[in-house]
């Protein structure tokens, strides 16, 4: 959906009430009624139904009826509530044209009051093309339902929260002015995309600085995840600034090496094809040696990641409470205590997976028990049940109690033999059936379409065929 900023001059005080109304709406449904949109608007004299007429002229909403009539945010309603807040903040004063489209997102270019020209970045996730945002990213973490437009505000609010953490840590990355719902203010990069540049005039340097990015972002521990020459900006002068952030994971993520190896490869693979090097080894941006391994890439494990803890900070993906107790307690040096005294959990563990083993061992058995039950049944007569031990035990006893105790499983055991025999006689009633059927033995049965004469009152055509008869 195109962004026409043109219709945002036309709009009134109460158009972004109403808007306002829908959003707030929208916390608790996913299609907002329209009695709600008029209590939270609070317009007089019945103006809220006004402007929704007009809201929905210019597809800043949707009307949904196919439950109850309702009401929800599009996308461009959601833009123009985030540009309203940013022009009244005073962030900048003008939109100017689209400079880029991502499948997560779109980049305008905005212009403040004194002329300095910012990039606003418009998060817009649940496209056609990238809808897998549940199991590519972790913004949803522990909550079950949601919207596109919640998921676009925590994916911009995560962008702009490592975006400001590592320009405070020297990281080259744009400059992080100011964030409302799912819209991003930044800097402007003067530069282009990495994967645009036909020829450097140092390649190997540039190689060796993106490279040293990627190890300087383990060594402060955090992943990139997407770190190749899409989301990579170079200059003029050759100078480095990469972008986009809201996919970037720990360190102590399960899946850490994979995500460092993959950006490792993409940036490797493009200057392999596109500048034809040839690598041995690999130097950060300090001119110091970084481990490699044989390729001549930097090993992930071999890597020191006690430079800082901005997963910990910003709380990355895969950064859980329990590293968080964990670095603490390394450094009040109390890490080797635990470690020592670790026996004793490592115990307790052991007793419940073993009771777990033999709760999942007694089901097996069961279920064994049970097949061997089954594969005893025998189509021409009942199951024979051992009832020896039982009988001896029976025996044992004296006196009233165990003479009704006796009877008592007698009985038992009669009501047993019932119901085998009964399972038996289904069971054979069954199989001739089937061998019926196959032989093709088996009584047609009548279609339901069928006359069928059942007493009581007589219909029309019952009495035709009486007719019919007497003549």
């Amino acid at each position: 959906m195109k962004l026409d900023v043109e219709v945002l001059r036309t709009l009134s005080k109460d158009d972004f009430r109403v808007l306002t109304a829908v959003e707030m709406g929208m916390r608790n449904h996913e299609i907002v009624p329209s009695e709600l949109v008029h209590r939270i608007a609070s317009l007089k004299h019945g103006g809220t139904y006004k402007v929704l007429k007009n809201l929905l002229k210019h597809k800043l909403l949707h009307h949904d009826s196919s439950k109850y009539d309702g009401f929800r945010l599009t996308y461009l309603g959601y833009d123009f509530l985030a540009i309203k807040t940013m022009v009244n903040r005073g962030v900048f004063v003008a939109v100017g044209c689209q400079i880029g489209v991502g499948k997560e997102s779109d980049i305008f270019e905005v212009a403040r009051e004194d002329g300095t020209v910012l990039a606003m970045k418009l998060h817009r996730l649940g496209r056609v093309s990238f809808r897998a945002v549940k199991s590519k990213r972790d913004y949803l973490r522990h909550r079950s339902s949601y919207n596109w437009l919640y998921l676009s505000r925590l994916a911009a609010l995560k962008e702009f929260a490592f975006m400001k953490a590592l320009e405070e840590h020297g990281f080259p990355v744009p400059n992080a002015v100011d964030c409302n719902r799912h819209c991003v203010i930044m800097s402007l990069v003067q530069g282009y995309p990495l994967v645009q540049v036909k020829q450097l005039e140092n390649p190997e340097t540039v190689f060796e600085t993106i490279i040293g990015l990627v190890v300087r972002l383990a060594e402060h521990g955090l992943i990139h995840c997407d770190f190749n020459e899409f989301n990579i900006m170079i200059d003029d002068d050759e100078k480095i600034t990469m972008i986009d952030f809201p996919q970037m994971v720990s360190v102590s993520h399960q899946n850490a090496q994979m995500y460092f190896d993959r950006d490792v490869e993409c940036i490797f693979k493009f200057f392999r094809k596109r500048f034809n090097l040839t690598f041995e080894y690999t130097v950060d941006t300090d001119c110091t040696e970084v481990d490699t391994d044989d390729s001549g890439r930097p090993c992930f494990s071999l890597i020191n990641k006690d430079a800082g803890f901005l997963d910990k900070e910003l709380a990355a993906s895969g950064f859980t409470r329990k590293d968080q107790e964990d670095i603490e307690k390394f450094i009040e040096g109390d890490i080797e205590k635990n470690i020592s005294n670790g026996d004793d959990d490592g115990s307790e563990d052991d007793v419940h997976i073993s009771d777990l083993n033999e709760e999942n061992n007694k089901g097996i058995e069961s279920l064994h028990l049970q097949d061997q039950v089954e594969s005893t049944l025998d189509g021409d007569r009942p199951v024979e049940v051992k009832e020896s031990k039982q009988k001896s035990e029976a025996g044992q006893g004296s006196g009233p109690e165990s003479q009704d105790a006796s009877d008592k499983e007698e009985d038992d055991r009669a009501i047993d033999d019932n119901d085998d025999a009964e399972l038996t006689k289904r069971l054979n009633k069954q199989r001739k059936h089937a061998i019926s059927a196959v032989r093709g033995e088996r009584r047609a049965l009548p279609s339901r379409n069928s006359y069928k004469y059942k007493g009581g009152r007589s219909s029309n055509n019952s009495k035709i065929q009486k007719q019919l008869c007497n003549w």
